[in-house]
Order: structure tokens, then C-alpha cells, then sequence
């Protein structure tokens, strides 16, 4: 049996009022306040389409030495020459021996790198692999798609054991209709005509995709549980629904109130959100959007407990507090110039032979475990920090970043060049042992405490905004 084992998905935890948008902007685009209602995910200043594929895949709890192949979907990637998904890869602790691909393009390249990577097991060519798909994507000021867009990611374990989602098949649709664009240039995508898009996007390519879909197969619309689509216009999806004949309980949330369009993590966000309510036996069509659709067919099996267990998206929903002002949130995209400080005029250049050297401890939050006396320690050391100790390369690997901690200590840097002032930092007593000076992240100053349990998290640490490079590690919240 091959299909998914294990899926999760991760909203960020700050949420834009569209009624602050709105109460913003409206005033150049008043059409706009039909879409300020409820709110949309936004990444913290320090995360990117690359930090929530790692979380996302975090949720999943995945066996970083069982997995074989790793592929990155997203619209948003950091690096257009440098491979996206082997950063993801090296924070998960991934063997090195692993393939990594990144796929891009369109916004259906989630469903287009789930197919491959379902073929690839069927084919018998892997036995795991990690598919991540996630987007960031920036709109305009007071336009129509700062209403859609929101940023997620969400991550599936393809692969042949304890599967609780079976793969039974699929359909691709690839045509080049040309709705929303985007040049490597421009940080913002250019849109047709809404009706254009509608009418002769969503309203024709999702049904002849569909139905397509059901004829290879010889299956009708009810044999379906739920029927996922991609399509951020409310109008637009009331529409489809009566066209396709969809039943009120197959049609699935599109989570467009609390999250907004995810880009291309839409559809697996959707289906990780079904998949956490799903009962054994029930039949789940796929379908994404974007230069065309994909659909894919999945039938729940017995072993969906596990994921019910634990419905990391739903905690991930409830964990979301609402980000104010609403400038705050430009600032963090880099959509309105700042005054940074002199501080932040001090801008050496990454040392990539050094990052290279120390790759497993910057990326992959790996430090050293003495294995004469036990004592973890990062960064990895040759001699055990131990007094009572001293061993000298009697060391194996020892990974912090899947170990909570606790705060030893902590301070505010108001004078520190940062979009989030002040900047937090201290020392954390990680369990098992290890003490280690990490920079806080969603968090507030006044909310923390001596004590209090955290979690690492892989984050942005700083972009050069003068060679255009990000720069990755580790930071912790609160639980």
C-alpha cells in the first residue's frame, strides 16, 4: 500500500485583521471592503517559505534517517541558485544521501511534487519521501490579492508503511492560461481581469480537470467524501459548488477567514485539515489550481488515528494572536523603506566556507554528546565540557533541535538592530542537559519568564539585503 503516512501543516502565529487592511487602505480601493472579514496568517519577521517547510515537517515527526528523498514546492523561495530544499533538508538532520528537488513555477507545484513523489514509491524508486509545500507570497498595497494572500505550509510523508491515506490515483491538467504572473524581478505578481480569471480560469479548467479525473476512473462525484479546490473568491467557490453538484458535506473549508490563500501549500493545507477530521473509508479528490489542475485520489484508511492524535494544523489555528499595526507587518516584508539605526549599517558578508564547515551545528541545530560521561554540549566540542570529564574525541552527534527547554535567563536589547525591537535573548537549559544562549522569537518580553518552557525553532537570523542572501538558524519559543 502506498500513500500518505503521516501530514501536517503550520500557520504562523500572527494574524492580520482585514479590517485593519481595510481601515488602512480602503480609501484607494473601496471594492475591497467586501473581503475585510475576518483575518490572514502572516510570517513573523524572521520566517520565510523555507523556516515553515521546516516546521510544517517538524509537525509531522519525521524519521530524518528513514527518509530518502526530500522535495520543496513553493512560488517564494529564497534562492533562485541554490538548492531550497537542501537548507530544509540539513535543518531536518537529513542523511546527506538523500535527493532533493525543488519544484516551482506554478501554483499547483505542491500537488505536482506530491504526484511524483506517490510514483516514486509506487515505482518502487524510494520508500519515503518528504514532500513540503509552502509560499510567502507579497501583493500590493490595497489591492484585491492583500486580502487573499496568506502564508502557510504544510508537508506530507509519502511512503508504504502505516499509511493512513492510500493513494489510488490521479489526473494532470497543464495548460498555459496565463491568470496571475510573476517575473523574477518584481517582488509582486501582476493579475488579468478578475472575470478573465474566473470565467475562464476556475470556471472551466477546475470542472474539465474534474471530470476528466472521473471518467479515467469510472467513479461519480458521491463517491467522494470531501472534494478539495483551490479558488480564494467566495463568489467564485458558491458557484463551483452548484456547477460541479457538490453536497454541503463534501465541500471542505478553504480556510479562507482564519489563514487566507496559501499559494501553493493551499491544497495541502486543505488536505491536512480533512485528513485530521477523516474517518477510515472515507474517499478524498484533490485538486489544486494553477497553469492548469491536478487531482489526486486518496482513500482514508484504519490507521488515521495517528494524525487525529495529534491534528498539529488545528493547533497551529488556535495558537494564532492578532498582529497590530498593520504597519508593523510591512516593515517585516520590506514593503515600505525604514530607518534601521547605524547599528544595522554594520553588514559583513556570510562566511560560507565557515557556514559549510559548521553546516550540521548552524542548520541542523546539532551539537556533541560525550560518550564516556554523557554530557551533550553545542556547539560540538572535541573535549567534554564536563570538569569531572575531560574525555577528548570520544563525541557522537547529538541533535537540540526536536528537545524542549526551559529559560535560565533572558534580556531585552533595545539598542540591537532589529524590525522586532527590542531583541530577546538568553540562556536556555535544554532537557537532557545543555545550556545554551538562544535569541528568542514569538514572544513577547513582558510574557516571558524564568522558567518558562520552550521550543527551537529554525528561523531566519538575518538577510543581507546589500548581496541579497539569507542567513538560517535556530531560535526558540514558547511552547
Amino acid at each position: 500500500m502506498v500513500g500518505i503516512c503521516m501530514a501536517g501543516a503550520y500557520v504562523p502565529r500572527y494574524r492580520l485583521s482585514r479590517e485593519k487592511i481595510f481601515q488602512a487602505m480602503g480609501w484607494l480601493n473601496p471594492a475591497t471592503r467586501s473581503l475585510a472579514r475576518g483575518q490572514k496568517a502572516v510570517a513573523n519577521y524572521d520566517e520565510d517559505s523555507v523556516t515553515m517547510a521546516v516546521s510544517a515537517t517538524m509537525e509531522c515527526r519525521v524519521e530524518k534517517e528513514k527518509a530518502d528523498c526530500l522535495y520543496f514546492a513553493s512560488t517564494t523561495m529564497p534562492y533562485q541558485e541554490r538548492q531550497n530544499a537542501g537548507i530544509i533538508a540539513t535543518a531536518l538532520g537529513m542523511r546527506e544521501d538523500v535527493r532533493t528537488a525543488d519544484f516551482t513555477g506554478s501554483l499547483k507545484a505542491g500537488t505536482t511534487a506530491l504526484i511524483s513523489a506517490l510514483e516514486t514509491v509506487v515505482a518502487g524508486g524510494c520508500s519515503s519521501i518528504v514532500v513540503c509545500a509552502s509560499d510567502c507570497r507579497l501583493a500590493k498595497m490595497g489591492g484585491q490579492e492583500e486580502m487573499f494572500f496568506g502564508d502557510g505550509s504544510a508537508t506530507a510523508i509519502v511512503g508504504k508503511d502505516d499509511v493512513i491515506a492510500e493513494y489510488k490515483g490521479s489526473f494532470s491538467l497543464s495548460v498555459d492560461f496565463v491568470d496571475r504572473f510573476r517575473t523574477p524581478s518584481s517582488p509582486f505578481g501582476r493579475a488579468w481581469e478578475d472575470r478573465w480569471i474566473r470565467d475562464a480560469g476556475y470556471d472551466k479548467i477546475i470542472p474539465r480537470a474534474l471530470n476528466s479525473f472521473l471518467k479515467k476512473y469510472d467513479l461519480k462525484l458521491e463517491d467522494f467524501s470531501k472534494v478539495l479546490y483551490c479558488c480564494p473568491y467566495p463568489s467564485e467557490r458558491r458557484k463551483l459548488n452548484k456547477k460541479l453538484g457538490l453536497k454541503e458535506d463534501q465541500i471542505q473549508n478553504f480556510l479562507m477567514e482564519r489563514v487566507g490563500d496559501t499559494g501553493v501549500a493551499q491544497p495541502l493545507v486543505m488536505l491536512a485539515s480533512v485528513l485530521e477530521n477523516a474517518r477510515a473509508g472515507d474517499n478524498i479528490l484533490l485538486l489544486s489550481y494553477g497553469n492548469g489542475c491536478d487531482a489526486i485520489w486518496f482513500e482514508v484508511t484504519d490507521s488515521i488515528g495517528r494524525l487525529k492524535e495529534s491534528r498539529p494544523l488545528e493547533k497551529s489555528l488556535d495558537a494564532g494572536v492578532e498582529l497590530d499595526p498593520y504597519e508593523k507587518y510591512l516593515v517585516w516584508r520590506d514593503v515600505v523603506p525604514f530607518e534601521a539605526g547605524l547599528r544595522a549599517e554594520h553588514n559583513p558578508p556570510v562566511r560560507w566556507s565557515l557556514v559549510w564547515r559548521l553546516r550540521r551545528a548552524i542548520l541542523g541545530f546539532c551539537g556533541s554528546r560525550c560518550t564516556r560521561c554523557g554530557t551533550p554540549q553545542f556547539p560540538p566540542q572535541r573535549v567534554c565540557v564536563n570538569p569531572a570529564c575531560g574525555a577528548i574525541d570520544e563525541m557522537e552527534d547529538y541533535y537540540f533541535s526536536d528537545k524542549e527547554g526551559k529559560v535560565a535567563s533572558f534580556t531585552g536589547d533595545n539598542l540591537a538592530a532589529t524590525v522586532n525591537p527590542p531583541q530577546i535573548y538568553g540562556h536556555v537549559l535544554f532537557e537532557g542537559g545543555g545550556k545554551v544562549l538562544m535569541d528568542f522569537t514569538d514572544c513577547n518580553l513582558d510574557t516571558l519568564h524564568v522558567g518558562m518552557p520552550v521550543t527551537p525553532v529554525f528561523r531566519v537570523k538575518d538577510y543581507d539585503r546589500v548581496r541579497g542572501t539569507t542567513r538560517y538558524g535556530w531560535k526558540v519559543k514558547p511552547v
